[in-house]
């Protein structure tokens, strides 16, 4: 079996491409992990790489863990899949010793409390949501590689902090870590980055230990990580990155686009991908997001790797105030319950405020919800509690079938049949139980007991979370890298979509693609809303406009009548049940292939 078998003609082409430079411009839904992957493995399989000096690098520890869990599945062990945080922590702890002759500074744990230490030896007094914008506009300053004197020249200023107030603030902070012995995450990008340069040889071992590099992501690179890479590379060119320009989504945090638009431009031979044919969306899903990024720097074309389609057409829904959206939306979710399960369909916004309306309009309904982003799967207790009962029935089985085991195990946690009422803790702890029970069931035959408990630990080291049988609600930012086959996009106004506070050209181009980004996470359905006020009962006031981006979009939506439903009760009749249920289908939130 060839790593190259099921990939067509551009993702094997980008695989084959084994020596660098190579950039691969992946579009939505068009299977950048699984070309990451195989390529990694087709290289290691012909011999071209040592899994050993191959460094994969990503964003976020969970999609690390993911690629790391899919080299396993294709037989390769060995490879460093990493953050960049990650990467450079190890090498900082590593190599600090011998070049500074003591141990390697330890992380601040808290910037915000530190800050405040910061604050108090300054006699300031900002509150901590101030204190949390400050310690985000450090991380900005120093990803973008600015001194505390060239941010200062920027005259910004923060809640009731002139700017030489928080100059004052920046360099009392970074004293206090000086005294402590203490670098910040950011510290750490700058410490390796530093020690590269000064110390020929450890540039020199790390360039040996590391021959081929792969970066995710690459539009969301910042000047720091970019300055980190080239150290990592030194004079060699055996480097791939993949990214999407109209998924930069994190400017504000100093994500810079033009590492990877620019990239081919810097190296005139690199070996130029394009990939188009998205496996994941219908294709009027996709005429709406080539619409909104027409033009735009960048933009790929997305086209449906199947052209039939009997899913109806997205479409957009206005209604009279907040309530009413989250009452109707709540609605469609109950019929779409019908024929999917929960964990199929999500409710995205632009931000968590938005939440709170469409969770209690579910729960209303007796849908069960889960927010993305709060506590992770393996970190609930609940799951924790099941995890070590079933490692001790592992220890001492009766001799049960594994399956009715793994469900002894858990009843013996008091997990129950029959669901308990949504909108509470008691739901979700049996959500939790339920997903492991039918992770058991879904297990090949010959599992056992020790096995199913060693799958259990690894999928919470590589953060390779289960799917709970719940209608998810989560942030556009949060969403990134997942998708359902049914999604609604609730608040898509001017003020909420684009945001209030992008008042710039290069704001809202942010917002456009933070639409683009929610837009593309929908398999199947996609369905869009806004509400003309917050609250019909108060008319006049803070009336609303459709987004700008409705217009842009034009024809291919669908008009909805958004004539306010009945708030509260169960579905009406041929509704569909709120529980759930249906046929069995594929678990979702999913990432693409």
């Amino acid at each position: 079996m060839s790593a190259l078998d099921g990939l067509d003609e551009h993702q094997r082409e980008a695989a084959t491409r084994l020596r660098g430079p190579v950039v691969v411009l992946a579009g939505a839904g068009a299977g950048k992990t699984r070309v990451i992957t195989h390529r990694i493995a087709h290289g290691v399989d012909t011999g071209a790489y040592s899994p050993q000096r191959v460094m994969a690098v990503t964003f976020t520890t969970k999609a690390a863990g993911e690629l790391r869990g899919r080299l396993r599945a294709l037989g390769i062990e060995g490879v460093s899949a990493k953050t960049f945080h990650a990467a450079a922590l190890a090498q900082l702890n590593y190599f600090w010793p011998q070049v500074a002759g003591d141990e390697a500074p330890r992380i601040v744990d808290n910037k915000v409390k530190l800050l405040a230490h910061a604050a108090d030896a300054l006699r300031l007094r900002p509150d901590r949501a101030t204190l949390r914008d400050i310690a985000a506009q450090i991380e900005w300053r120093k990803v973008t590689m600015r001194s505390i004197e060239q941010y200062g020249r920027l005259n910004r200023t923060i809640g009731t902090l002139r700017p030489e107030a928080l100059v004052d603030l920046m360099s009392q902070y970074e004293q206090l870590k000086d005294e402590r012995r203490q670098l910040d995450f950011e510290d750490v990008l700058l410490a390796c980055a530093g020690m590269l340069e000064a110390e020929p040889r450890v540039a020199v071992a790390v360039r040996e230990q590391y021959r081929h590099f792969t970066v995710d992501e690459f539009q969301d690179v910042s000047p720091l990580q970019n300055r980190l890479l080239e150290l990592w590379l030194g004079d060699r060119r055996d480097l791939c990155v993949v990214g999407d320009a109209s998924q930069t989504i994190y400017s504000f945090t100093g994500a810079d686009a033009r590492y990877l638009l620019e990239f081919a431009t810097r190296y005139p031979d690199a070996t130029v991908v394009r990939l188009e044919r998205n496996y994941r969306s219908e294709p009027g899903v996709l005429d709406v997001a080539n619409a909104l990024m027409q033009g735009r720097p960048g933009a790929l074309t997305l086209v449906a790797a199947r052209s039939e389609t009997t899913a109806p057409r997205p479409d957009v829904t206005a209604y009279a105030d907040d309530r009413a959206e989250a009452a109707g939306v709540a609605d469609t979710v109950v019929r779409q319950l019908d024929s999917a399960t929960a964990d199929q369909i999500a409710v995205l916004y632009r931000s968590h405020a938005q939440s709170a309306a469409i969770q209690q309009a579910l729960a209303e309904r007796g849908v069960a919800t889960s927010v993305l982003g709060g506590t992770k799967f393996f970190d609930m207790p609940e799951v924790r509690q099941a995890v070590l009962a079933i490692r001790a029935a592992a220890v001492a089985p009766h001799g049960d079938g594994f399956v009715d085991a793994v469900r002894t195990a858990l009843r013996g946690l008091g997990h129950q049949d029959e669901a308990p009422a949504a909108g509470g803790a008691l739901r979700d702890a049996w959500e939790a139980r339920s997903a492991i029970l039918r992770l058991a069931e879904q297990a090949p035959d010959g599992t056992t007991l020790r096995s199913f408990a060693d799958d259990l630990m690894a999928r919470a080291k590589d953060q390779h979370d289960l799917a709970m049988r719940t209608v998810t609600l989560s942030t556009l930012h949060a969403a990134k890298g997942l998708e359902w086959p049914h999604v609604h996009l609730i608040g898509f106004s001017e003020g909420l979509l684009p945001i209030s506070y992008a008042t710039t050209a290069e704001g809202i181009d942010e917002e456009r693609r933070l639409a683009y980004v929610g837009i593309t996470r929908a398999a199947r359905t996609l369905s869009l809303s806004w509400a003309r006020m917050p609250d019909a009962q108060r008319p006049g006031r803070g009336e609303r406009a459709p987004s700008r981006f409705l217009a842009e979009i034009g024809p291919r939506l669908r008009q909805r009548d958004g004539a306010s439903p009945r708030r509260t009760g169960t579905p009406d009749a041929g509704g569909g049940s709120a529980s759930g249920g249906g046929r069995p289908r594929p678990t979702a939130p999913t990432r693409s292939r």
